[in-house]
Protein backbone atom coordinates (compact mmCIF):
# COMPACT_ATOMS: atom_id res chain seq x y z
CA UNK A 1 0.00 0.00 0.00
CA UNK A 2 1.26 3.47 -0.87
CA UNK A 3 2.18 6.00 1.80
CA UNK A 4 -0.99 8.09 1.68
CA UNK A 5 0.74 11.07 3.31
CA UNK A 6 2.38 11.82 -0.04
CA UNK A 7 0.45 12.87 -3.13
CA UNK A 8 0.27 10.43 -6.03
CA UNK A 9 -0.67 10.48 -9.69
CA UNK A 10 -2.77 7.79 -11.37
CA UNK A 11 0.39 6.35 -12.93
CA UNK A 12 1.94 5.91 -9.46
CA UNK A 13 -0.77 3.43 -8.49
CA UNK A 14 -0.70 -0.19 -9.55
CA UNK A 15 -3.21 -1.35 -12.15
CA UNK A 16 -4.96 -3.47 -9.51
CA UNK A 17 -5.20 -0.50 -7.11
CA UNK A 18 -6.73 1.73 -9.79
CA UNK A 19 -9.17 -1.02 -10.73
CA UNK A 20 -10.14 -1.51 -7.08
CA UNK A 21 -10.86 2.21 -6.69
CA UNK A 22 -12.93 2.17 -9.89
CA UNK A 23 -15.01 -0.71 -8.52
CA UNK A 24 -15.29 0.99 -5.12
CA UNK A 25 -16.67 4.29 -6.41
CA UNK A 26 -18.86 2.51 -8.97
CA UNK A 27 -20.67 0.14 -6.64
CA UNK A 28 -20.71 2.87 -4.01
CA UNK A 29 -22.57 5.18 -6.39
CA UNK A 30 -25.29 2.55 -6.59
CA UNK A 31 -25.52 1.34 -2.99
CA UNK A 32 -25.30 4.71 -1.21
CA UNK A 33 -28.56 5.86 -2.86
CA UNK A 34 -30.49 2.62 -2.31
CA UNK A 35 -31.98 3.54 1.11
CA UNK A 36 -33.42 6.83 -0.20
CA UNK A 37 -35.00 5.19 -3.25
CA UNK A 38 -36.37 2.02 -1.66
CA UNK A 39 -39.93 3.05 -2.51
CA UNK A 40 -39.22 2.49 -6.20
CA UNK A 41 -39.01 -1.25 -5.55
CA UNK A 42 -40.52 -1.89 -2.11
CA UNK A 43 -43.39 0.59 -2.07
CA UNK A 44 -46.06 -1.50 -0.31
CA UNK A 45 -43.65 -3.15 2.18
CA UNK A 46 -42.38 0.31 3.18
CA UNK A 47 -45.91 1.57 3.72
CA UNK A 48 -46.69 -1.41 5.93
CA UNK A 49 -43.48 -1.16 7.96
CA UNK A 50 -43.47 2.62 8.47
CA UNK A 51 -47.23 3.10 8.74
CA UNK A 52 -46.94 5.93 6.22
CA UNK A 53 -49.64 6.92 3.76
CA UNK A 54 -49.09 7.22 0.01
CA UNK A 55 -48.68 10.98 0.38
CA UNK A 56 -46.18 10.62 3.24
CA UNK A 57 -44.08 8.10 1.30
CA UNK A 58 -44.01 10.56 -1.59
CA UNK A 59 -43.13 13.48 0.67
CA UNK A 60 -40.15 11.59 2.09
CA UNK A 61 -38.61 11.21 -1.35
CA UNK A 62 -39.55 14.79 -2.19
CA UNK A 63 -37.70 15.97 0.92
CA UNK A 64 -34.66 14.07 -0.30
CA UNK A 65 -34.96 15.31 -3.90
CA UNK A 66 -35.34 18.97 -2.90
CA UNK A 67 -32.33 18.73 -0.59
CA UNK A 68 -30.35 17.01 -3.35
CA UNK A 69 -31.18 19.71 -5.90
CA UNK A 70 -29.99 22.41 -3.49
CA UNK A 71 -26.78 20.49 -2.76
CA UNK A 72 -25.59 19.48 -6.24
CA UNK A 73 -23.64 22.65 -7.06
CA UNK A 74 -22.15 23.12 -3.56
CA UNK A 75 -21.09 19.46 -3.63
CA UNK A 76 -18.91 20.18 -6.65
CA UNK A 77 -17.37 23.21 -4.97
CA UNK A 78 -16.65 21.17 -1.85
CA UNK A 79 -15.10 18.42 -3.99
CA UNK A 80 -12.59 20.96 -5.30
CA UNK A 81 -11.64 22.07 -1.76
CA UNK A 82 -11.53 18.85 0.29
CA UNK A 83 -9.66 15.60 -0.31
CA UNK A 84 -11.58 12.93 -2.22
CA UNK A 85 -10.64 10.37 0.43
CA UNK A 86 -12.17 12.49 3.21
CA UNK A 87 -15.43 13.14 1.36
CA UNK A 88 -15.74 9.49 0.36
CA UNK A 89 -15.40 7.93 3.80
CA UNK A 90 -17.34 10.66 5.62
CA UNK A 91 -20.16 10.47 3.07
CA UNK A 92 -20.41 6.69 3.31
CA UNK A 93 -20.16 6.49 7.11
CA UNK A 94 -22.67 9.30 7.77
CA UNK A 95 -25.13 7.74 5.31
CA UNK A 96 -24.69 4.38 7.05
CA UNK A 97 -25.54 6.00 10.40
CA UNK A 98 -28.72 7.52 8.92
CA UNK A 99 -29.62 4.15 7.40
CA UNK A 100 -29.35 2.53 10.83
CA UNK A 101 -31.67 5.25 12.20
CA UNK A 102 -34.03 4.51 9.30
CA UNK A 103 -33.92 0.83 10.28
CA UNK A 104 -35.35 1.72 13.70
CA UNK A 105 -38.52 2.81 11.83
CA UNK A 106 -39.01 5.99 13.87
CA UNK A 107 -41.91 8.44 13.57
CA UNK A 108 -42.87 9.96 10.21
CA UNK A 109 -41.48 13.32 11.33
CA UNK A 110 -38.14 11.73 12.17
CA UNK A 111 -38.11 9.95 8.81
CA UNK A 112 -38.41 13.33 7.08
CA UNK A 113 -35.30 14.40 9.01
CA UNK A 114 -33.52 11.20 7.94
CA UNK A 115 -34.32 11.80 4.27
CA UNK A 116 -33.15 15.42 4.42
CA UNK A 117 -30.02 14.16 6.16
CA UNK A 118 -29.39 11.61 3.42
CA UNK A 119 -29.74 14.41 0.87
CA UNK A 120 -26.86 16.14 2.63
CA UNK A 121 -24.64 13.08 3.14
CA UNK A 122 -25.12 11.48 -0.29
CA UNK A 123 -25.13 14.66 -2.38
CA UNK A 124 -23.46 17.57 -0.56
CA UNK A 125 -20.68 15.38 0.88
CA UNK A 126 -20.38 12.40 -1.49
CA UNK A 127 -21.74 13.25 -4.96
CA UNK A 128 -18.94 15.62 -5.98
CA UNK A 129 -16.34 12.84 -5.87
CA UNK A 130 -18.35 10.32 -7.91
CA UNK A 131 -16.90 11.42 -11.28
CA UNK A 132 -13.82 13.15 -9.88
CA UNK A 133 -12.36 9.94 -8.44
CA UNK A 134 -12.78 8.21 -11.80
CA UNK A 135 -10.97 11.18 -13.37
CA UNK A 136 -8.17 11.03 -10.79
CA UNK A 137 -7.41 7.33 -11.41
CA UNK A 138 -7.58 7.70 -15.21
CA UNK A 139 -5.11 8.97 -17.75
CA UNK A 140 -6.62 11.49 -20.20
CA UNK A 141 -7.42 8.87 -22.84
CA UNK A 142 -8.85 6.39 -20.32
CA UNK A 143 -11.66 8.42 -18.74
CA UNK A 144 -14.37 7.70 -21.32
CA UNK A 145 -13.69 3.98 -21.13
CA UNK A 146 -13.46 3.95 -17.34
CA UNK A 147 -16.70 5.88 -16.79
CA UNK A 148 -18.45 3.41 -19.10
CA UNK A 149 -17.03 0.47 -17.17
CA UNK A 150 -18.01 2.28 -13.98
CA UNK A 151 -21.67 2.28 -15.00
CA UNK A 152 -21.40 -1.42 -15.73
CA UNK A 153 -20.33 -2.05 -12.12
CA UNK A 154 -23.04 0.39 -11.01
CA UNK A 155 -25.66 -1.75 -12.74
CA UNK A 156 -24.21 -5.00 -11.44
CA UNK A 157 -24.22 -3.70 -7.85
CA UNK A 158 -27.78 -2.45 -8.18
CA UNK A 159 -28.95 -5.79 -9.56
CA UNK A 160 -27.16 -7.87 -6.90
CA UNK A 161 -28.19 -5.70 -3.94
CA UNK A 162 -31.73 -5.51 -5.28
CA UNK A 163 -31.99 -9.30 -5.54
CA UNK A 164 -30.59 -9.81 -2.02
CA UNK A 165 -32.99 -7.18 -0.64
CA UNK A 166 -35.88 -8.86 -2.44
CA UNK A 167 -34.80 -12.18 -0.95
CA UNK A 168 -34.83 -10.71 2.57
CA UNK A 169 -38.31 -9.21 2.13
CA UNK A 170 -39.68 -12.41 0.59
CA UNK A 171 -38.12 -14.61 3.27
CA UNK A 172 -39.59 -12.52 6.10
CA UNK A 173 -42.85 -11.57 4.39
CA UNK A 174 -44.91 -12.68 7.41
CA UNK A 175 -43.34 -9.91 9.50
CA UNK A 176 -42.86 -6.92 7.23
CA UNK A 177 -41.56 -4.64 9.98
CA UNK A 178 -38.73 -7.06 10.72
CA UNK A 179 -38.13 -7.60 6.99
CA UNK A 180 -37.65 -3.89 6.29
CA UNK A 181 -35.50 -3.46 9.40
CA UNK A 182 -33.29 -6.39 8.38
CA UNK A 183 -32.95 -5.08 4.82
CA UNK A 184 -32.01 -1.58 6.04
CA UNK A 185 -29.44 -2.97 8.48
CA UNK A 186 -27.99 -5.02 5.59
CA UNK A 187 -27.73 -1.86 3.47
CA UNK A 188 -26.26 0.13 6.36
CA UNK A 189 -23.53 -2.47 6.93
CA UNK A 190 -22.66 -2.47 3.22
CA UNK A 191 -22.41 1.34 3.13
CA UNK A 192 -20.32 1.37 6.33
CA UNK A 193 -17.95 -1.18 4.77
CA UNK A 194 -17.58 1.06 1.72
CA UNK A 195 -16.65 3.91 4.06
CA UNK A 196 -13.97 1.84 5.78
CA UNK A 197 -12.51 0.73 2.43
CA UNK A 198 -12.49 4.35 1.22
CA UNK A 199 -10.57 5.44 4.33
CA UNK A 200 -8.02 2.66 3.87
CA UNK A 201 -7.41 2.68 0.12
CA UNK A 202 -8.09 6.12 -1.42
CA UNK A 203 -4.80 8.07 -1.56
CA UNK A 204 -4.03 11.79 -1.69
CA UNK A 205 -3.93 12.75 -5.37
CA UNK A 206 -1.81 15.35 -7.10
CA UNK A 207 -3.83 18.27 -8.37
CA UNK A 208 -7.11 17.30 -6.71
CA UNK A 209 -6.98 20.60 -4.79
CA UNK A 210 -5.62 23.76 -6.40
CA UNK A 211 -2.30 24.43 -4.55
CA UNK A 212 -2.74 28.21 -4.48
CA UNK A 213 -6.18 28.13 -2.93
CA UNK A 214 -7.06 28.28 0.73
CA UNK A 215 -10.72 27.97 1.44
CA UNK A 216 -13.58 28.77 -0.88
CA UNK A 217 -12.93 31.10 -3.81
CA UNK A 218 -15.81 32.51 -5.84
CA UNK A 219 -13.42 32.64 -8.81
CA UNK A 220 -13.70 28.84 -9.11
CA UNK A 221 -17.46 29.09 -9.60
CA UNK A 222 -16.98 32.01 -11.97
CA UNK A 223 -14.45 30.05 -14.00
CA UNK A 224 -16.82 27.07 -14.25
CA UNK A 225 -19.73 29.32 -15.26
CA UNK A 226 -17.61 31.01 -17.93
CA UNK A 227 -16.47 27.74 -19.48
CA UNK A 228 -18.55 26.98 -22.63
CA UNK A 229 -17.80 23.26 -22.31
CA UNK A 230 -19.48 23.14 -18.90
CA UNK A 231 -22.67 24.70 -20.28
CA UNK A 232 -22.75 22.61 -23.45
CA UNK A 233 -22.13 19.42 -21.44
CA UNK A 234 -24.80 20.43 -18.90
CA UNK A 235 -27.40 21.07 -21.61
CA UNK A 236 -26.50 17.79 -23.27
CA UNK A 237 -26.92 16.07 -19.89
CA UNK A 238 -30.32 17.75 -19.40
CA UNK A 239 -31.76 16.40 -22.64
CA UNK A 240 -30.04 13.01 -22.33
CA UNK A 241 -31.41 12.58 -18.81
CA UNK A 242 -34.83 13.74 -20.02
CA UNK A 243 -35.17 10.94 -22.57
CA UNK A 244 -33.17 8.47 -20.43
CA UNK A 245 -35.79 8.69 -17.66
CA UNK A 246 -38.67 9.10 -20.12
CA UNK A 247 -37.94 5.71 -21.68
CA UNK A 248 -39.58 4.28 -18.53
CA UNK A 249 -42.95 5.14 -20.08
CA UNK A 250 -42.45 2.40 -22.65
CA UNK A 251 -43.35 -0.14 -19.95
CA UNK A 252 -46.96 1.01 -19.36
CA UNK A 253 -47.21 1.56 -23.13
CA UNK A 254 -46.46 -2.12 -23.73
CA UNK A 255 -49.14 -3.20 -21.27
CA UNK A 256 -51.89 -0.62 -21.81
CA UNK A 257 -51.57 0.06 -25.54
CA UNK A 258 -49.85 -2.94 -27.12
CA UNK A 259 -51.63 -5.48 -24.93
CA UNK A 260 -48.48 -7.32 -23.89
CA UNK A 261 -48.85 -9.90 -21.14
CA UNK A 262 -47.71 -9.15 -17.60
CA UNK A 263 -44.91 -11.73 -17.98
CA UNK A 264 -43.52 -10.04 -21.11
CA UNK A 265 -43.77 -6.59 -19.53
CA UNK A 266 -41.96 -7.76 -16.37
CA UNK A 267 -39.11 -9.42 -18.28
CA UNK A 268 -38.70 -6.41 -20.57
CA UNK A 269 -38.71 -4.03 -17.59
CA UNK A 270 -35.99 -6.02 -15.79
CA UNK A 271 -33.87 -6.19 -18.94
CA UNK A 272 -34.27 -2.48 -19.59
CA UNK A 273 -33.60 -1.43 -16.00
CA UNK A 274 -30.82 -3.81 -14.93
CA UNK A 275 -29.68 -6.13 -17.70
CA UNK A 276 -28.70 -3.57 -20.34
CA UNK A 277 -26.77 -1.46 -17.83
CA UNK A 278 -24.28 -4.28 -17.35
CA UNK A 279 -23.42 -4.15 -21.05
CA UNK A 280 -24.29 -0.68 -22.29
CA UNK A 281 -22.05 1.28 -19.92
CA UNK A 282 -18.83 -0.59 -20.80
CA UNK A 283 -19.81 -0.83 -24.48
CA UNK A 284 -20.38 2.90 -24.85
CA UNK A 285 -17.28 3.67 -22.83
CA UNK A 286 -15.11 1.57 -25.15
CA UNK A 287 -16.81 3.06 -28.23
CA UNK A 288 -16.17 6.59 -26.98
CA UNK A 289 -12.50 5.76 -26.41
CA UNK A 290 -12.16 4.04 -29.80
CA UNK A 291 -13.73 6.97 -31.64
CA UNK A 292 -11.87 9.47 -29.51
CA UNK A 293 -14.96 11.57 -28.84
CA UNK A 294 -17.80 10.90 -26.39
CA UNK A 295 -19.75 13.75 -28.01
CA UNK A 296 -19.77 12.01 -31.40
CA UNK A 297 -21.12 8.80 -29.81
CA UNK A 298 -23.73 10.75 -27.83
CA UNK A 299 -24.94 12.62 -30.93
CA UNK A 300 -25.24 9.56 -33.17
CA UNK A 301 -26.82 7.43 -30.44
CA UNK A 302 -29.31 10.14 -29.46
CA UNK A 303 -30.47 10.46 -33.07
CA UNK A 304 -30.92 6.67 -33.15
CA UNK A 305 -32.96 6.87 -29.93
CA UNK A 306 -35.11 9.62 -31.45
CA UNK A 307 -35.86 7.37 -34.43
CA UNK A 308 -36.78 4.50 -32.09
CA UNK A 309 -39.13 6.71 -30.08
CA UNK A 310 -40.87 7.95 -33.22
CA UNK A 311 -41.23 4.31 -34.34
CA UNK A 312 -43.54 3.72 -31.37
CA UNK A 313 -45.98 6.28 -32.75
CA UNK A 314 -46.41 4.41 -36.05
CA UNK A 315 -46.42 0.79 -34.83
CA UNK A 316 -49.80 -0.94 -35.24
CA UNK A 317 -51.35 -1.12 -31.77
CA UNK A 318 -51.97 -4.86 -31.69
CA UNK A 319 -50.84 -7.67 -29.43
CA UNK A 320 -49.10 -9.23 -32.43
CA UNK A 321 -46.70 -6.28 -32.58
CA UNK A 322 -45.90 -6.50 -28.87
CA UNK A 323 -42.74 -8.52 -29.49
CA UNK A 324 -41.45 -5.92 -31.97
CA UNK A 325 -42.27 -3.17 -29.48
CA UNK A 326 -40.51 -5.10 -26.70
CA UNK A 327 -37.35 -5.39 -28.82
CA UNK A 328 -37.41 -1.64 -29.46
CA UNK A 329 -37.90 -0.99 -25.73
CA UNK A 330 -34.82 -3.04 -24.81
CA UNK A 331 -32.80 -1.39 -27.59
CA UNK A 332 -33.86 2.06 -26.38
CA UNK A 333 -32.90 1.11 -22.84
CA UNK A 334 -29.48 -0.01 -24.07
CA UNK A 335 -28.90 3.27 -25.93
CA UNK A 336 -30.28 5.54 -23.20
CA UNK A 337 -28.27 3.84 -20.45
CA UNK A 338 -25.12 3.84 -22.55
CA UNK A 339 -25.36 7.51 -23.50
CA UNK A 340 -26.15 8.53 -19.92
CA UNK A 341 -23.11 6.57 -18.79
CA UNK A 342 -20.63 8.55 -20.90
CA UNK A 343 -22.18 12.03 -20.98
CA UNK A 344 -19.99 13.29 -18.11
CA UNK A 345 -16.96 12.42 -20.28
CA UNK A 346 -17.64 15.61 -22.23
CA UNK A 347 -16.02 17.56 -19.39
CA UNK A 348 -12.79 15.67 -20.00
CA UNK A 349 -13.18 15.86 -23.78
CA UNK A 350 -13.49 19.64 -23.47
CA UNK A 351 -10.40 19.85 -21.23
CA UNK A 352 -12.17 21.28 -18.18
CA UNK A 353 -9.34 21.98 -15.68
CA UNK A 354 -9.04 19.51 -12.82
CA UNK A 355 -9.02 22.42 -10.34
CA UNK A 356 -12.68 23.20 -11.18
CA UNK A 357 -13.76 19.70 -12.20
CA UNK A 358 -15.80 19.16 -9.05
CA UNK A 359 -17.53 22.52 -9.46
CA UNK A 360 -18.21 21.72 -13.11
CA UNK A 361 -19.65 18.35 -12.09
CA UNK A 362 -21.93 20.11 -9.61
CA UNK A 363 -23.24 22.48 -12.28
CA UNK A 364 -23.63 19.53 -14.67
CA UNK A 365 -25.73 17.76 -12.03
CA UNK A 366 -27.90 20.77 -11.14
CA UNK A 367 -28.87 21.35 -14.76
CA UNK A 368 -28.71 17.75 -15.92
CA UNK A 369 -31.07 16.32 -13.31
CA UNK A 370 -33.67 19.11 -13.53
CA UNK A 371 -36.07 16.86 -15.51
CA UNK A 372 -36.71 15.00 -12.24
CA UNK A 373 -38.44 18.13 -10.92
CA UNK A 374 -41.11 18.31 -13.63
CA UNK A 375 -41.11 15.49 -16.21
CA UNK A 376 -43.05 12.88 -14.21
CA UNK A 377 -45.74 15.37 -13.18
CA UNK A 378 -45.96 16.71 -16.74
CA UNK A 379 -46.26 13.30 -18.38
CA UNK A 380 -48.64 12.11 -15.67
CA UNK A 381 -50.97 15.03 -16.32
CA UNK A 382 -50.90 14.28 -20.06
CA UNK A 383 -51.85 10.65 -19.41
CA UNK A 384 -54.61 11.67 -16.98
CA UNK A 385 -56.04 14.02 -19.61
CA UNK A 386 -55.66 11.88 -22.73
CA UNK A 387 -55.40 8.27 -21.58
CA UNK A 388 -53.62 5.96 -24.03
CA UNK A 389 -53.62 8.73 -26.64
CA UNK A 390 -51.01 10.46 -24.49
CA UNK A 391 -48.21 8.03 -25.33
CA UNK A 392 -47.53 9.26 -28.90
CA UNK A 393 -47.37 12.81 -27.50
CA UNK A 394 -44.90 11.71 -24.83
CA UNK A 395 -42.76 9.82 -27.33
CA UNK A 396 -42.61 12.83 -29.67
CA UNK A 397 -41.51 15.01 -26.73
CA UNK A 398 -38.81 12.49 -25.81
CA UNK A 399 -37.69 12.24 -29.43
CA UNK A 400 -37.36 16.02 -29.52
CA UNK A 401 -35.23 15.88 -26.36
CA UNK A 402 -32.99 13.25 -27.98
CA UNK A 403 -32.53 15.44 -31.06
CA UNK A 404 -31.59 18.41 -28.86
CA UNK A 405 -29.09 16.22 -26.99
CA UNK A 406 -27.50 15.43 -30.35
CA UNK A 407 -27.45 19.13 -31.29
CA UNK A 408 -25.67 20.22 -28.11
CA UNK A 409 -23.21 17.32 -28.40
CA UNK A 410 -22.41 18.42 -31.95
CA UNK A 411 -21.91 22.00 -30.75
CA UNK A 412 -19.53 20.83 -28.03
CA UNK A 413 -17.61 18.73 -30.55
CA UNK A 414 -17.32 21.74 -32.87
CA UNK A 415 -16.11 23.91 -29.98
CA UNK A 416 -13.47 21.37 -28.95
CA UNK A 417 -12.13 21.22 -32.51
CA UNK A 418 -11.60 24.99 -32.39
CA UNK A 419 -9.57 24.89 -29.17
CA UNK A 420 -5.90 25.88 -29.55
CA UNK A 421 -3.62 22.86 -29.88
CA UNK A 422 -1.87 23.86 -26.66
CA UNK A 423 -5.11 23.31 -24.74
CA UNK A 424 -5.69 19.93 -26.36
CA UNK A 425 -2.43 18.48 -25.10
Amino acid sequence: MKNFRTEVHASDLSRSHRFFLLVLVSIGSSIIYTPAYLKNVFYDPLMQATGASNAEIGKMLSAYAITATICYLPSGIIADKIRTRTLAWVGFVSTAVLTFVYAMLPSIGMLYVVFVGMGITTILIWWGIRFKLVRLISEEDEYSRNIGVSYGFYGAAGLLVGLVSLGIVTWMANNMIMAIRTMLVFLGVLILLLGILSYLFIPRFEGEIAPSSSGFQISMVTEAFKNPVVWLASLTMFFVYFYYTGVNYTTPYLKDVMGASLGVVTVVSILRTYGVTLLSGPAFGFMAKAVGSPSRIIALSSLTAAAGLVAFTVLPQTAGMAVVAAIIVVALGFIANGVFGVVSSQLTEGKVPLSIFGTATGLLSVIGFLPDTFSSAWFGSIIDAQGNDAYPVIFYILAGAAVLAAVFSALLLAYVKRLPKAEMK
